[in-house]
């Protein structure tokens, strides 16, 4: 027990040093599995797989261009309004803490007269006042060329991740099955551990592929749906928003959450009423309520029926380790390890622990 207290201790330690490579590694595995379908189904019509691969991939970098051009109008607008946003925010707070002060001056006059009347009648003179010193705190001043220079940093990172990922995603797409072929040569020469090798890694591959193809269709709609909500309303940037929030969907239960507060703030700011905000947030929360709870549950249920309270930890234990790519990727881990434990004899347990 003490040595598997240390592994596992060691392991989450390790998987914190090594965030950028596994979240990588991660992302490229769930891209492949989500368009292996497509690469398959071209396989179906005589296209060679080598074909079908560059098709899928070039197909994916220009819906994302196409799609990044289209909003980037959009996209610049909402970056515009935010110092606005900011702005009205700061006022709201400072009236808030207006009012705060003005309570606290109003209890602070009072104990003071209370504290005179008590003086007076016990014939004690005033406490003396209390020299006050104060302190002034010289903060360095804002230089462009830092900032500049660590936006610069984070951006080529980013785009660095971004093409292990596309490069990763490559890869596995263009070597089909041979890592299961491998995998089951691995497993020694007598054909029965061969065929329950195959047989366990083939269930896996389809409950892995069935379940990450339903987050596709699932995150797909609640963007439709939300677009034509704010559209209707008349939002502004619908687009935006619509994209926002197909892709907060993928964090369970806060993702829908998020995308209401931040729409009805959009809303409240557009049209400065209650009512409307009130509108816009309700129909975002609707949405993906109505698509995460009903469609998604359907849709999983051939899957892994998952334990709520165990998404709900999983979720919290990988925002924790990774921040927003652990929120992004909670979901999928979580489903993976109950998809393989329901195949493996050994972990039953845990399999039994994470079901419904």
């Amino acid at each position: 027990m003490a040595l598997f207290i240390l592994a596992a201790v060691a392991m989450v330690f390790a998987l914190k040093w090594a965030q950028s490579f596994v979240v990588s590694l991660l992302l490229g595995i769930l891209f492949a599995y989500t368009l292996n379908r497509l690469v398959v189904w071209l396989e179906l019509i005589r296209i060679p797989r080598s074909a079908g691969t560059s098709i899928v991939m070039t197909g994916v970098v220009c819906a994302i261009v196409l799609g990044t051009n289209s909003l980037s109008g959009q996209i610049q607008t909402i970056l515009d309004q935010v110092p606005e946003a900011v702005g009205r925010l700061s006022v709201g707070i400072a009236k808030l803490r207006q009012g705060e002060t003005s309570t606290m001056q109003k209890m602070q006059t009072a104990a003071s007269e209370i504290e005179k009347a008590t003086s007076a009648a016990a014939g004690l003179a005033s406490p003396p006042q209390q020299r006050v010193t104060r302190v002034v705190i010289d903060t360095p001043g804002f230089k462009l060329g830092n900032f500049l220079w660590a936006n610069s940093m984070g951006a080529a990172a980013l785009i660095g991740q971004a093409g292990m990922v596309f490069s990763l995603t490559f890869f596995l797409l263009l070597s089909g099955d041979t890592y299961k072929r491998k995998l089951v040569r691995l497993t020694g020469p007598s054909l029965s551990n061969r065929k329950i090798t195959v047989r366990i890694l083939e269930d896996i591959n389809e409950s892995i592929q069935r379940y990450l193809f339903m987050l596709l269709v699932t995150n797909l709609l609640v963007g439709l749906l939300t677009w034509v909500a704010l559209s209707a309303i008349g939002l502004e940037n619908a687009g935006a928003w619509a994209v926002a929030a197909g892709l907060l969907h993928l964090v369970p239960y806060l993702g829908p959450l998020v995308t209401a507060v931040i729409i009805g703030m959009a809303a409240f700011m557009q049209f400065d009423t209650l009512s409307m905000m009130l509108l816009a947030a309700g129909a975002s929360l609707v949405t993906g309520t109505a698509i995460g709870h009903f469609m998604a549950t359907w849709m999983t249920g051939k899957t892994a029926r998952m334990n709520t309270a165990a998404i709900f930890v999983s979720l919290l234990f990988w925002a924790w380790l990774w921040g927003i790519w652990g929120m992004l990727l909670s979901a999928p881990i979580i489903v993976i390890v109950k998809v393989a434990a329901q195949r493996v004899d050994h972990l039953a347990a845990v399999a039994e622990l994470l079901g419904d």
